[in-house]
């Protein structure tokens, strides 16, 4: 699933594409993509001009010269900016610069257009987020914090991967009790967080089903991975056995001696 390292290297391929674009025409191959308001969404941004392709979480934020056309990509959503129509394909945007689609295999992802990016309701941005906030958030918490991380109207943009990445690196459990952690553990997650999402932009981010950016390039992070999706693997740091569990319903991957309970 895209998170937010992924879909700000969609961002950052697409937007010098887009910027300055006008939408010629909208076609939409499924109602699903636009949440059964297909002519609703293509009158509403036909004709608009894109003035700058922006990121809030795992949204990207296609700001019109009236409005906002938000794409969430979901679980295996991809917007292609040099692609051919395939059964894939949920929406063809006509740009006067040429054609951008989106592709999604699961129908999960979205396309909606909004007045105004504040209507998202989602947290702020993992990557903006104050370190005040943060501790404010975690002690008000009653339950864990790898659900605390996965909250999107808490945090936006983490998802999985970047959760048990970013508790790995930082040395906590998944299933602490966010509430009682220190503030010196909540600065490390924090900058454990900051980190992780920095270094996952600039390897393309994950690719471990269906992702790609916007030029069709698979990410490079996957590699660096220190936990996720390596059960039963040595951990980098002390060679202990991976372990995955499911939290929350999510399946969760940590070390059992760099992240004792």
């Amino acid at each position: 699933m895209p998170e937010l390292p992924e879909v700000e290297c969609i961002r950052r391929t697409l937007a010098p594409r887009v910027a300055g674009r006008r939408i010629r025409s909208v076609q939409i191959l499924s109602p699903l993509c636009a949440g059964g308001r297909a002519q609703e969404l293509a009158s509403a941004v036909a004709g608009r001009r894109i003035v700058r392709l922006a990121r809030h979480g795992k949204h990207l934020l296609f700001e019109l010269d009236t409005g906002v056309m938000d794409i969430h990509p979901r679980m295996t959503g991809r917007l292609l900016a040099e692609g051919t129509v395939s059964r894939h394909t949920r929406a063809v945007f006509n740009l006067d610069g040429g054609d951008l689609l989106f592709d999604d295999v699961r129908q999960f992802g979205r396309i909606r257009y909004l007045e105004n990016a504040e209507d998202l309701g989602l947290g702020p941005d993992a990557l903006g987020l104050p370190l005040e906030r943060f501790v404010e958030m975690a002690a008000a918490r009653r339950g864990r914090i790898k659900p605390l991380l996965l909250n999107q109207e808490a945090i936006a943009g983490i998802g999985n991967i970047y959760a048990d990445e970013a508790l790995h690196r930082a040395r906590i459990h998944p299933a602490a009790g966010a509430a009682r952690l220190s503030r010196a553990r909540l600065a490390r997650l924090h900058e454990a967080i900051q980190s992780t999402l920095h270094e996952a932009i600039e390897a393309g981010g994950s690719s471990i089903s269906d992702y790609v950016d916007a030029e069709g390039r698979q990410g490079r992070y996957q590699a660096q991975h220190r936990v996720y999706g390596r059960a039963g693997e040595a951990c980098r740091e002390c060679a202990a056995r991976i372990r995955r569990m499911v939290l929350n319903q999510r399946a969760t991957h940590f070390c059992p001696r760099c992240q004792r309970y």
